[in-house]
């Protein structure tokens, strides 16, 4: 029997936040591969093929693209994606500019809470 590998796109641009969500989610059996900004975070979903199954992005990224920005082109390619956003500031924009059945987490948060979002979002997807 062979493990599907969950690979989970991470868009952050802090380095500090970057290894605590890869930490956390290596911890709850996750793959994952980190970039900084939204551009390349688009080339990476235009040409992965399908290959990750879920995106955890921060809101205010390196470049001119935002995570809303990620989260919408990540939905265009894959309507069922699950999005985690993060943010210190600009949560009162997430009704408005999130993607439908995503979830925001507000920073600080508990290293648990991003695998617990993930696998939530996940568990509501169809294989």
């Amino acid at each position: 029997m062979q493990n599907q590998v969950l690979l989970i796109l991470i868009v952050e641009d802090e380095f500090i936040i970057q290894e605590m969500v890869q930490d956390a989610l290596s911890e709850g059996g996750f793959e994952t591969e980190t970039i900084a900004s939204g551009e390349e975070a688009i080339t990476l979903l235009n040409g992965g093929n399908g290959k990750y199954r879920a995106i955890i992005t921060d809101i205010h990224l390196l470049g001119t693209l935002t995570g809303w920005d990620v989260a919408k082109s990540a939905r265009e390619l894959n309507p069922e994606i699950p999005v985690v956003y993060m943010t210190g500031a600009g949560a009162d924009q997430w009704p408005s500019h999130g993607v439908p059945n995503s979830v925001l987490l507000q920073k600080p948060f508990a290293p648990a809470q991003v695998v617990t979002a993930i696998s939530q979002l996940l568990n509501q997807v169809s294989p």
